[in-house]
This record gives C-alpha cells, structure tokens and sequence, in this order.
C-alpha cells in the first residue's frame, strides 16, 4: 500500500519572524508556571497528648 502524498508546507511570514526573533533573543518563557504540590492536611485532629508533648 503507497503511502499518502505529503502536502508542501507553504511559506509563512509569521512563522519566518519568529525562527529569527528566536535566533536572536531565545525561546520565551513557558507561559505557565508549574506550581509546587501542596501537602495533604492531616487527616485527624492532634490528640491532647501529642499537643502537650510538643511543649
């Protein structure tokens, strides 16, 4: 079985731009932050001892 014919990419000015701006200057930043994981919260309530122990 042939495979698909591909389509010609065609020139575009926009893209051509940014190739030389990246050249240049570099690559932007990604525009999300990757935000830290917060910790669970405990899952029970400190006994009294526990509290009294810490002091």
């Amino acid at each position: 079985m042939p495979g698909k014919k591909r389509k010609k990419k065609t020139f575009t000015a926009a893209k051509a731009v940014r190739e030389l701006a990246r050249e240049r200057v570099g690559s932007p930043k990604p525009s999300q932050l990757v935000r830290a994981k917060k910790s669970k919260p405990e899952k029970y309530k400190p006994t009294l001892g526990d509290l009294l122990g810490e002091e």
